[in-house]
C-alpha cells in the first residue's frame, strides 16, 4: 500500500473528465488490488501487481481485462446532454450566415445615443419628444433614465403629468427640462399636488404653474410652504395678491432665494424706493425680483438720472425696467431730438412711459414721434 501511495495525485487536481475515466478504470483494476491508475506503472514508480499473484487470482484478473474499455466516446454516447461544442469547430457557410452579431452595448459612454438602441425606456422617451442630448447635460440624468422601465416607472408618473394638466404634446419639452421627476415616489407627487389644492389654487392654476416651472413638483410641501411664506411676508403681500404673484412668475418657488433678496435691497436701498413702492413694482412686475441687478441698476440710472423720471413715475410702470436699456435710449433720444420728450402727464403731449416701450418701431413713429420710420431708421444710423 505504501508503494502504491507514492504516485497518488489528489482528485481536486484533476479535470472533472479524467477524474471520471480514472475511477471507471481504477475500479477495473481493483480486484488485482493496486489502487494506482492504470498507466502509473509505465513511469518505472510501481512494481507490476501481477508479478506476485497466486494463480487463482491471476484467472480473476485475466477476466476483469476482458471488460469493455469505457473511453470518452462510450461515455458521451450514454450522457443526456450533447459534449459543448468546440470554439474551433468548423461550421457550414449556411449556418455562418444565420448568425447575427448584436452590436456591443458600451460598458460606459458620454451619450445616451449609444444606448437607445438597447433600451426600451429610452427609446419610448426619444418617441414622446425627449431631447436626450438635453437630458444627459443634467447630472445623473441619464444614469437615472437607464436604471428605470418604462411599464413599471415611467407610465404612471406620465398619467399623473396629465392629470396634473400638462398637455400631450408639452411632455416631451417637460421631461427634457425635469427629467428627475421620472424617479419621484407617485405618492409623494400627489401630496404636493393636494397642498396647492388646499392653498386655494385651482387646477388650470396648477397646471399652469407646473408646465411654466417644471421643477415645482420635486419641491416638498414643506419648501413649497416655505417659499409661500417668504413672500408673502417680505412683500407684505396678502394671501391673495401672494397666489397671483406665483401663479404669474411660478418660478419664485423654484429659484435661489438670494438673487431675489438682493433685488429688494437694491430696489429700497440703492434706488431709494419705499417699501410700499417695492411692493406695487413687485406685484405689476415679478420678473423685477429675478432681473440681472446690475442691468437693473443701470436702467434706473438712465430712467431717473438722464430722462428725469420721478419714482412714483416708475412705480406706476414698473414695466419699463423689462426693457432693453438700449431701445430706451434711442427711443429717447429721437424724441428729444424731435423735441417731443415729454414724460410729464400735466404737460401736453405726454408720453407715457408704457408707449415708450411697448410700442412696434413703426406704431411709435406714426403716433407718437409723428414720423415715418423711415426718419428714425435714418437717425438711428447717426448714433
Amino acid at each position: 500500500a505504501a508503494r502504491a501511495c507514492r504516485g497518488f495525485v489528489p482528485l481536486a487536481l484533476l479535470p472533472s473528465r479524467q477524474v471520471l475515466l480514472w475511477g471507471l478504470q481504477a475500479c477495473r483494476h481493483a480486484v488485482v488490488g493496486s489502487c494506482a491508475p492504470p498507466d502509473s506503472a509505465e513511469d518505472g514508480s510501481f512494481s507490476h501487481p501481477e508479478s506476485n499473484l497466486p494463480s487463482p487470482v491471476k484467472q480473476e484478473q485475466a477476466k476483469a481485462e476482458t471488460l469493455p474499455n469505457l473511453n470518452a466516446k462510450i461515455l458521451y454516447e450514454d450522457w443526456d446532454d450533447v459534449p459543448p461544442s468546440s470554439a474551433l469547430e468548423e461550421i457550414s457557410e449556411e449556418e455562418a450566415i444565420q448568425i447575427i452579431a448584436e452590436p456591443i452595448l458600451p460598458l460606459q459612454s458620454s451619450t445616451l445615443r449609444d444606448y437607445v438602441d438597447h433600451s426600451e425606456t429610452l427609446a419610448k422617451l426619444v418617441h414622446l419628444g425627449v431631447d436626450l442630448s438635453q437630458v444627459e447635460k443634467r447630472q445623473k440624468a441619464g444614469q437615472l433614465l437607464l436604471t428605470l422601465d418604462f411599464e413599471k416607472d415611467i407610465r404612471k408618473i406620465l398619467l399623473f403629468l396629465k392629470d396634473v394638466g400638462v398637455e400631450d404634446n408639452q411632455l416631451g419639452s417637460f421631461l427634457t427640462k425635469n427629467p428627475y421627476i421620472l424617479g419621484e415616489d407617485l405618492e409623494a407627487l400627489e401630496t404636493r399636488v393636494a397642498y396647492l389644492k388646499s392653498k386655494k389654487f385651482d387646477e388650470a392654476e396648477i397646471a399652469q404653474m407646473v408646465s411654466r416651472a417644471p421643477y415645482l413638483l420635486l419641491f416638498s410641501v414643506e419648501r413649497l410652504d416655505n417659499r409661500l411664506g417668504f413672500f408673502k411676508n417680505e412683500l407684505g403681500l396678502s394671501v391673495k395678491k401672494t397666489k397671483d404673484l406665483v401663479i404669474r412668475l411660478p418660478r419664485l418657488l423654484t429659484g435661489k432665494l438670494e438673487p431675489v433678496k438682493e433685488n429688494l435691497q437694491v430696489c429700497q436701498i440703492e434706488l431709494g424706493f419705499q417699501p410700499n413702492e417695492v411692493q406695487q413694482i413687485v406685484f405689476k412686475t415679478p420678473k423685477i425680483l429675478t432681473a440681472n441687478k446690475k442691468r437693473l441698476k443701470q436702467t434706473f440710472d438712465y430712467l431717473h438720472n438722464i430722462m428725469g423720471i420721478p419714482h412714483h413715475m416708475l412705480t406706476r410702470f414698473p414695466q419699463v425696467f423689462n426693457s432693453k436699456l438700449l431701445r430706451i435710449k434711442e427711443r429717447h433720444t429721437f424724441l428729444r431730438f424731435l423735441g417731443r420728450a415729454q414724460y410729464d402727464p400735466a404737460q401736453p403731449s405726454y408720453i407715457s412711459l408704457d408707449q415708450l416701450v411697448s410700442l412696434p418701431d413703426e406704431v411709435f413713429c406714426t403716433e407718437i414721434a409723428k414720423v415715418s420710420i423711415q426718419d428714425f431708421e435714418r437717425f438711428l444710423k447717426t448714433l
